[in-house]
């Protein structure tokens, strides 16, 4: 009973995880502040959206603890604070593009599963 009540508390998480990083954007995001922290400037010259979008968005990701924040002077910077979602979707984006072409050039640590 209490290992029932474990897994469905960890599939729960897993699904709130999932949505959180259901939106392509929020990947986009991700993928850019995973190196270094970037400020939302920066963001917009790497990302093509509004700067009220990528301002909800980078929101969203701080309040569920997936991007640190920190002041500097008039500029906020963004960087990763939870290294397993980068982890998460650096394996799955990885997957998607072998699957989509097989002739995709990538480092052969990157790959999930060699084709």
């Amino acid at each position: 009973m209490e290992e029932d009540l474990r897994q469905d508390k960890v599939f729960e998480t897993a699904a709130q995880l999932f949505g959180l990083l259901a939106t392509p954007m929020r990947l986009k995001i991700i993928s850019a502040v995973c190196e270094q922290e970037r400020n939302v400037t920066e963001l917009l010259e790497q990302i093509d959206t509004t700067q009220s979008n990528m301002s909800q968005h980078l929101a969203t990701l701080h309040k569920s603890g997936v991007l640190s924040r920190r002041r500097q002077g008039a500029q906020i910077y963004y960087g990763l604070q939870n290294e397993q979602v980068s982890t998460l979707c650096r394996a799955v984006c990885t997957q998607v593009a072998i699957d989509m072409d097989d002739e995709v050039a990538l480092d052969p640590s990157e790959r999930l599963l060699v084709k």
